[in-house]
């Protein structure tokens, strides 16, 4: 029974898959940065307003196993802040957006779908991430990257 149901969701989810990706932003030379203090050392910022905001420019952190995403946004999130220095808080509330990967058992792959709000303020907004293909981790446009935290020896 086990088996079935797996063939019967591979089948639907290659169904709904068109045969070449939208995702316009992938780099399978990009280099995932350090991890410091349980945070990406995220160094630049993103110059495309899109990136992140569509999900055809999502953030890609891949190549990972999806069982390691939920550790990989967050040392993703851990390295950002609002533009002025907020606590920015996420969850995710969706998935989207099928295209075919060689990175998944599947052949497929899918973008998630984040809420971001910043503490003292309402506004919310969502980002996109890929984690089946590879990009180059960038801070984007309305966040900041969060400083480290210096120790006083």
């Amino acid at each position: 029974m086990k088996y079935l149901f797996s063939i019967i969701t591979a089948l639907l989810l290659t169904s709904c898959i068109s045969t070449q990706s939208t995702l316009k932003n992938v780099d399978n030379t990009a280099i995932r940065p350090t991890i410091k203090d349980l945070a990406y050392a995220i160094t630049e910022y993103a110059t495309d307003n899109k990136y992140g905001y569509d999900q055809d420019y999502p953030i890609n952190i891949g190549f990972i196993h999806e069982k390691q995403e939920d550790i990989n946004i967050q040392y993703y999130f851990k390295g950002l802040e609002g533009p002025n220095g907020e606590k920015i808080s996420y969850k995710k509330v969706d998935t989207c957006c099928p295209f075919p990967t060689k990175n998944s058992l599947m052949g497929a792959g899918t973008v998630g779908i984040y809420e971001v709000t910043f503490e003292g303020s309402n506004k919310k907004v969502m980002l996109y991430f890929n984690i089946f293909e590879k990009g180059k981790i960038l801070c984007p446009k309305g966040f900041a990257i969060k400083k480290p935290v210096s120790s006083n020896n």
